[in-house]
């Protein structure tokens, strides 16, 4: 029995040693640190790398140096991230922006691209002062279904809508551009690299906005409106909204100066009207509708023949279809636009600078 006091009174001894040693150990030496957010250490005069994993990023910039600059940010396949922003002669200007990597990093079906995360710094006058980029604990996404008019094209002078509508929105609302050259709803639905990919991504609350119709050339009525219904209840599926968009105009005159024609307002060889099929099942569907044919139509015929020329590739390739990087930022704009009338996003998310 003594000897057994004299073990647990060894025990507590020690035990209590123990804890005052421990205690006399700084918290900081105790918890492990997590590293430094990466940094302007990762920057050029020209550009930025950084080595992350895929996600979605808060990027905080801080712009500004002697003297007066303007500073705009592209990143990844030539996205637009943050306009033209000044900063005064010895001021710093605080901007954010949230950005979406991924591999492949623009096309789905295209190269796989660098990895990591990948900044241009551009402007009449760029500044760098600092930058700082964080996980996105709470970011929503604006996930994009389309073709080539909305993708992110790869190289100039060549451009999709989606392509520059980031730059529109404020940190905590990133865009993931899942739109492909070349895709109908047929075959965006039959490849397993596209929709089958990108369905498990949309998370509750996210939005998904769809066009597709340039491509559904040889698509029937009836399959074309199964195909629109079959992605916005896939959307739904996943707790995802769904927004239908009308495509962009091409721009195919007649003679008197309006595009009241097949070619120009997206009516395939088959008789079917794509914009009227998508208003029917946005109404049908109770889904939100961003009548993009509508609004560029009227912004093409008010420029009229020589003034839209600079909205497309026209005076590049002869391409009435696909858009210049000009072209692009104005509908991404409409798109902007649309998206705060329908408050599909809150006022707040979207720069209006």
């Amino acid at each position: 029995m003594r000897q057994r006091r004299t073990h647990l009174r060894t025990a507590v001894t020690a035990a209590v040693a123990l804890g005052i040693a421990l205690s006399a150990v700084p918290a900081q030496a105790r918890t492990p640190t997590r590293p430094p957010a990466p940094g302007i250490e990762n920057c050029t005069a020209t550009a930025c790398h950084f080595d992350l994993p895929p996600g979605t990023y808060d990027v905080r910039v801080t712009l500004g140096g002697d003297l007066a600059s303007r500073t705009a940010i592209a990143g990844e396949t030539r996205r637009a991230l943050l306009p033209e922003t000044a900063a005064p002669a010895g001021g710093r200007t605080v901007r954010g922006f949230t950005v979406n990597v991924r591999t492949p990093e623009g096309e789905p079906l295209g190269a796989q691209g660098t990895p990591g995360l990948d900044l241009t710094l551009g402007g009449t006058a760029p500044a760098l002062a600092g930058i700082r980029v964080t996980p996105a604990r709470h970011a929503r996404q604006i996930l994009l279904v389309g073709d080539s008019t909305v993708c992110d094209q790869p190289g100039d002078p060549y451009s999709g809508w989606g392509q520059r509508l980031p730059q529109y929105l404020r940190e905590g609302l990133s865009v993931a551009n899942y739109a492909d050259s070349g895709e109908s709803t047929v075959s965006y639905l039959g490849n397993p690299l596209l929709w089958d990919a990108v369905r498990p991504l949309i998370r509750r609350g996210d939005l998904v906005l769809i066009q597709l119709a340039h491509n559904d050339k040889t698509t029937d009525g009836p399959a074309y409106r199964a195909n629109l219904e079959a992605l916005v209840a896939g959307v739904r599926e996943r707790g995802g909204e769904p927004v239908l968009v009308t495509p962009v105009v091409r721009r195919w005159f007649n003679t008197d100066g309006t595009l009241d024609n097949d070619t120009a307002l997206l009516v395939n060889g088959l008789g079917v009207d794509h914009p009227a099929v998508i208003r029917s099942v946005a109404a049908d569907r109770d889904v939100p509708l961003i009548d993009l044919t509508a609004r560029t139509k009227e912004l093409v015929e008010s420029l009229g023949v020589e003034g839209s020329k600079a909205l497309y590739l026209y005076n590049e390739k002869r391409d009435n279809t696909h858009t210049s990087v000009h072209g692009a930022t104005v509908y991404a704009n409409l798109v902007r636009e649309e998206l705060l009338n329908l408050r599909l996003v809150p006022k707040g998310s979207v720069r209006v600078e």
